[in-house]
Parts: structure tokens; C-alpha cells; sequence
């Protein structure tokens, strides 16, 4: 005999927030937007699937100290920090790639025939963003639904 006020927690509605298309997109712009800017962040310094130095704008290489290889370092660490926040406390970090995209973009629109890449990073911004916002949504709740 159960009485009014007992009441049974079940696993399935948690489990099925885990399920949901939100949360996973939430899970899924996470993972992407930790280990991308973190692989990219770590790839300034060794150059293997880019020559980095040659997507800075002459005018911003004219304004940083140093060589754009040394620029590229510092960009690279900053990159990979933004992908730690990401994975630490992603609704700051979705605001924080996307801040940083922003200036990527940028710095690619002020180099003729790298619009196609700006226009990538645009899309990119936006899913950034998406994170952010669906960060804000889950933080500090299970999902449910």
C-alpha cells in the first residue's frame, strides 16, 4: 500500500534526456568545439596541415611584434585554452571561439582569395554560439528531453 505522498524516481526519465536531440547536440558542439580549437591550437607549431603564418593579414603581422610565425604561436596557445574553457564551462567558451572567429574572420576578409575560409569560420561562429546558448539551457540541470 503506497500513500499519497511517496513517490518512485524512475532511471528512464533521466536516461531519456540523455537521448534527446538537444542534449546531444549540445554533447556533439562540445566535443567539436574542444578538441578542434585545441588540435588546431597545437598544429601552429608544427605546420602539418597548414603553413599558418601565411593566413595572417600583412597588416596585422605590420602591428604584432615579431615574425607571423611568432604571432602564430601566440595564437596557438589561445586556441588551446579556448578549447579548455570549452570543455570545462562551455557557456563561457562557445562565447569565448566565437569572439575569437570573429576576429578570424576578420583578419581572412582583409586577404583577398581567403573569403571562402571566412565564410567557413562564419558557419563556425554560428555553431559556437549554438553552443553557448544550449550550454546556458543545460548548466546545472539534467537534461530532460
Amino acid at each position: 500500500m503506497s500513500s499519497p505522498t511517496t513517490t518512485t524516481t524512475s532511471a528512464v526519465p533521466r536516461r531519456s534526456g540523455f537521448t534527446g536531440p538537444g542534449y546531444q547536440a549540445f554533447v556533439i558542439l562540445r566535443t567539436g568545439f574542444t578538441v578542434a580549437p585545441i588540435l588546431f591550437g597545437l598544429d601552429k607549431f608544427a605546420n602539418l596541415l597548414v603553413d599558418w603564418p601565411t593566413y595572417l593579414a600583412p597588416w596585422i603581422n605590420d602591428v604584432v611584434p615579431g615574425s607571423a610565425q611568432a604571432a602564430m604561436y601566440a595564437v596557438g596557445v589561445i586556441e588551446i585554452v579556448a578549447g579548455l574553457v570549452v570543455a570545462i564551462a562551455p557557456r563561457f567558451g562557445g562565447w569565448l571561439v566565437a569572439g575569437w572567429l570573429a576576429g578570424i574572420i576578420v583578419n581572412l576578409l582583409t586577404i583577398p582569395g581567403y573569403y571562402d575560409i571566412a565564410l567557413r569560420d562564419f558557419g563556425l561562429l554560428l555553431g559556437a554560439i549554438a553552443l553557448a546558448r544550449l550550454a546556458q539551457h543545460y548548466h546545472g540541470k539534467r537534461p530532460s528531453h
